[in-house]
């Protein structure tokens, strides 16, 4: 059954269905999950997701890798995926999923929160994504944080952070700075956007905002994951504002 988040989903996913990176730096894990290696034990998980009339389109999330252990940023859109990520990463990679940060409700973050939960991962989230969770009867994060959380995985450093709202009111970001490496999530758009999609829980006056505070708090950015499409550099940031400015001007 398709659930309410993938509905809101599908006009913001049109364009964002091309290649992620070349086929060398590719893990193909089976026709759905793809592994694109970024830098280090940095990788997107790229998941393909199927809706009646609309067709095939991926969801982007992150994982990190350290000393056996990997953090996971967004899940796929459902438990079978997300398990089959696990298993990989289990089998083929032998690490061990410890840790998963949640970007925001919707179902392209915590679509597999459920089974994640069932072999006791910790799943992290801003307060606003659990009340929210909690109002929408899905799975509840187990660890909080309002605005800020720093994480110490292993060693690598990473920053999550909520600079305000955007694609939706919960949206954080999560920062290496290690890396250098920024998963914006659905608050940045991938360049082949031409537009911000389902606007129904979106904050456009806030939008732009927002992501000029994040483009000042990291000024140093070198790559940036968006929730759908090609990664980039800050340029994806500057596109984000434009489509914003230009969706305030209608």
């Amino acid at each position: 059954m398709i659930t309410r988040g993938v509905f809101l989903l599908i006009s913001l996913l049109i364009g964002t269905v091309s290649t992620l990176a070349q086929p060398d730096s590719r893990i193909e894990i089976d026709d759905d999950i793809q592994l694109v290696h970024l830098k280090d034990s940095v990788y997107v998980h790229v998941s393909w997701h199927y809706i009646e009339n609309y067709g095939r389109f991926p969801s982007n999330g992150l994982i990190v890798i350290k000393r056996g252990q990997a953090l996971m940023v967004d899940t796929p859109m459902d438990n079978d995926k997300t398990e089959r990520i696990v298993r990989f990463l289990k089998d083929s990679m032998s690490v061990e999923l410890t840790q998963l940060i949640i970007g925001h409700f919707h179902d392209d973050c915590l679509g597999g929160l459920q089974y994640l939960q069932s072999i006791g991962v910790e799943s992290i989230a801003n307060t606003r994504t659990i009340d929210k969770c909690k109002e929408l009867q899905l799975p509840i994060p187990t660890t909080s944080f309002t605005d800020s959380l720093a994480i110490d995985f292993n060693g690598e450093l990473i920053e999550c952070r909520f600079f305000g709202a955007g694609h939706s009111f919960d949206n954080i970001t999560v920062w290496l700075p290690s890396q250098k490496i920024l998963f914006g999530g659905c608050l940045i758009k991938s360049m082949d956007s031409k537009g911000l999609g389902n606007l129904s829980e979106a904050v456009v006056p806030e939008w732009d905002f927002t992501v000029k505070k994040l483009m000042a708090k990291y000024p140093d950015i070198e790559k940036v994951v968006p929730g759908h499409g090609d990664i980039g550099g800050s340029e994806l940031l500057n596109h984000t504002i434009n489509l914003v400015e230009n969706e305030r001007a209608k």
